[in-house]
């Protein structure tokens, strides 16, 4: 358990870093899609037969719940997919 609050706050280390240095630009970063490093609650669309709008996953790092993050962010974080996974 130790471990894996220790990957979430590295997670939202790197996120905040990637969003504030792209703060003092006019243009908004590319987004992309990362499936599986969800936390419970925190889902930013709905999923597919499951439940109907954000905020609606009931489970840590489910393999089907995205967030939006800056692209090339996803393929950085450990047991991030631009992709669900089964």
């Amino acid at each position: 358990m130790k471990k894996q609050k220790i990957v979430h706050a590295v997670v939202v280390a790197m996120l905040s870093a990637n969003i504030s240095a792209f703060a003092d630009t006019d243009s908004a970063p590319a987004m992309e899609k990362c499936y599986g490093v969800v936390k419970s609650g925190k889902n930013d669309c709905a999923i597919p037969n499951r439940n109907a709008c954000s905020g609606r996953v009931n489970k840590d790092n489910d393999a089907q719940a995205w967030i939006f993050v800056p692209k090339g962010t996803c393929n950085k974080i450990a047991g991030g997919s631009a992709s669900p996974k089964e």
